[in-house]
């Protein structure tokens, strides 16, 4: 979707997707961010430190625990290959700005690796790809100078045209919207070898929804985590030094 198609369909559509947002705002259960340790040490093996920073997925909303939950479900495929040494920094509602803003207020440490969940809320905030890229960027540096990652995962923007808690025509101009996002920061990290994008639901818009319809189920995070590993598991020396899959 280009710049010109999306401001002819807010002006074409605006109205209608006003109130289609107002309307899933006041109907969709609001499902609290699960329980669960927030950090911690676990697995054997090489040492991966490990950050997981981001939005409500990022902090496991629609699961039941953050066992079922990405940094849960994560460490379960991590920690029988190393010792895993992380921490969640997540809040339900945040945007790219708002993250960047917790990042500054979260101390310094050092990670080996931090994955991102962010962008849905740029989208239903209406934030232009432009802009959005540019706040990835933001991200990016104050990530490489608090915490000095070897590699930065972005979760690519999940496939918005699956949700199901969305009407037509909202569900379908959020998708194009999301996907833009995703193409746009696809393109902007091609080549390089410290940043890199992940996309967990490219080709199974609602599949493993939670019963909002709008946020992963238990598993949907399974999904996430277990291509997360197969991007994180050979960035550790000690360890791609063998077959792990």
């Amino acid at each position: 979707m280009t710049d010109w198609e999306r401001y002819l369909g807010l002006t074409l559509l605006g109205p209608l997707l006003w109130m289609q947002g107002k309307y899933v705002r006041f109907i969709t259960p609001h499902l609290p961010e699960p329980s669960g340790a927030r950090e911690g040490t676990t697995g054997q093996g090489p040492e991966l430190r490990l950050l997981i920073a981001g939005d409500s997925a990022a902090a496991g909303v629609g699961a039941s625990s953050q066992d079922e939950a990405l940094s849960g479900r994560l460490l379960g495929y991590l920690r029988p290959y190393c010792t895993v040494k992380w921490r969640l920094v997540a809040v339900n509602g945040l945007d790219s700005p708002g993250l960047v803003k917790l990042l500054e207020e979260t101390p310094a440490d050092r990670f080996d690796v931090v994955v991102l969940s962010i962008g849905v809320n740029d989208v239903t905030s209406l934030r232009s790809p432009s802009q959005w890229l540019q706040w990835q960027d933001q991200l990016t540096s104050v990530i490489q100078s608090r915490f000095r990652p070897q590699l930065l995962i972005h979760s690519a923007i999940p496939p918005m045209h699956g949700f199901t808690a969305l009407p037509q025509p909202l569900r379908w101009f959020m998708g194009r919207w999301a996907l833009e996002m995703n193409r746009q920061l696809e393109k902007a990290l091609s080549g390089q070898t410290t940043r890199t994008m992940h996309w967990p639901f490219k080709d199974a818009a609602s599949e493993g929804l939670a019963a909002d319809g709008f946020h992963p189920g238990p598993k949907g995070y399974d999904r996430w985590a277990e291509g997360l590993s197969k991007v994180i598991l050979p960035s550790i020396p000690l360890v791609k030094q063998e077959s792990v899959f």
